[in-house]
């Protein structure tokens, strides 16, 4: 199917109003458009990132390289991208768990519900709406569109498009900085055949800032503007699957899922509204809200494991890379109450969660002899 007949500006206007409209009403902070077509820039950019090695082990990052580059080459016959933005803003400075050794920092976005169904569901009615709003009008334009919803598993190019549609710009640590809602943005995308008038694309209002540059505890930026993953502790405590690197161990400080540390410390936080509406509730028996105890995380076993993160993007990486990162945080607690939760995964058939116990015993034992 081709592109849906255009809409006269009039009706380009109505449907502006039902998109807002509706946007808001399920929960979505912003909404932008931009064009399918014209994005040819990004696939220099993709390439270069994947050429340098800075993807680590995503190997989905060079495997869908073509896909990714333009947002047609995903789908031919789309011409807009509505993209919407949700807010997911923390009600306290995330930088304060890590202030608690002896517990466990999980990343604010994973501290709700998995934002993946959450948002996903919340597009695909959005397009629905979209589609009837158009069908009150016009029935024969309603019956030639088609739409596509997205998230981020799909191969996209999610940020820069984004930025493309007014919802904000790159920031210097490569994530999206909005005036209002600073670096809190879970992003999602309606893909269409339907011809819309675009947004103006946002400007970058970093300046010489470097804040974020500076407190990543592993320098994982090599320029501003650029991450390599390898360095990056999301990437080591999520996408990682082998033993973590030594040299990154210890700067891993307690953060056993991700982490914010770039996104918080960023000042156009100082706009950013608390996230308000129960859309993003932590799973109904997961408290992440305070830092959940190494001591009982240590002990979950598989089973406890999933019932612990029901619901949750934790759940994702597998109870053994969990434990892996929870080892690592109980190395760097300083605290010798740990030893016994670590000592009991010394003898694990798991060769990752065994040399992670290993290096957290000799590093509590170092600190016990100096106590």
């Amino acid at each position: 199917m081709s592109a849906a007949p255009a809409l006269s500006p009039s009706r380009q206007s109505a449907l502006r109003g039902v998109l807002e409209r509706e946007a808001k009403a399920l929960g979505f902070d912003q909404v932008g458009i931009v064009p399918a077509h014209g994005h040819e820039d990004l696939k220099p950019r993709l390439e270069a990132f994947v050429k340098a090695g800075h993807h680590g082990t995503m190997e989905w990052m060079q495997d869908t390289l073509v896909r990714r580059s333009h947002p047609q080459n995903l789908w031919s016959e789309a011409q807009s991208i509505i993209v919407l933005a949700m807010n997911y803003g923390p009600e306290t400075n995330p930088l304060d768990s890590l202030k608690h050794p002896d517990r466990g920092t999980v990343s604010v976005y994973a501290r709700h519900k998995d934002y993946h169904d959450v948002i996903k569901g919340r597009l695909k009615t959005l397009a629905s709406k979209v589609l009837a709003g158009v069908r009150r009008f016009d029935i024969e334009t309603a019956n030639a569109i088609e739409a596509k919803v997205f998230v981020d598993t799909a191969p996209i190019m999610e940020k820069p498009l984004a930025a493309r549609a007014g919802l904000g710009w790159q920031g210097k640590h490569t994530n999206l900085v909005s005036r209002n809602y600073g670096s809190w943005l879970f992003l999602g995308s309606i893909f269409t055949n339907l011809i819309l008038d675009p947004d103006t694309p946002e400007t970058d209002h970093c300046g010489s800032c470097r804040a974020c540059l500076d407190i990543c505890p592993t320098n994982a930026f090599p320029a501003p503007y650029q991450l390599d993953a390898r360095r990056c502790i999301s990437y080591l405590t999520i996408e990682h699957s082998s033993p973590i690197p030594v040299e990154y161990r210890r700067a891993m400080g307690n953060r056993i899922y991700g982490c914010d540390d770039c996104l918080a410390v960023c000042p156009w936080n100082k706009f950013a509204k608390q996230a308000s509406e129960a859309k993003l509730a932590t799973p109904e028996g997961t408290d992440l809200s305070a830092p959940p105890a190494l001591a009982d995380l240590l002990g979950d076993d598989d089973t406890a494991f999933r019932q612990r993160f029901s619901g949750s993007p934790v759940k994702r990486i597998g109870r053994d890379r969990f434990i892996r990162n929870c080892l690592i945080a109980a190395g760097n607690s300083g605290d010798p109450a740990l030893i016994p939760s670590v000592s009991e995964h010394l003898d694990t058939p798991n060769v990752v969660v065994r040399d992670a116990a290993q290096w957290a015993l000799s590093e509590l034992n170092d600190e016990k002899v100096t106590l």
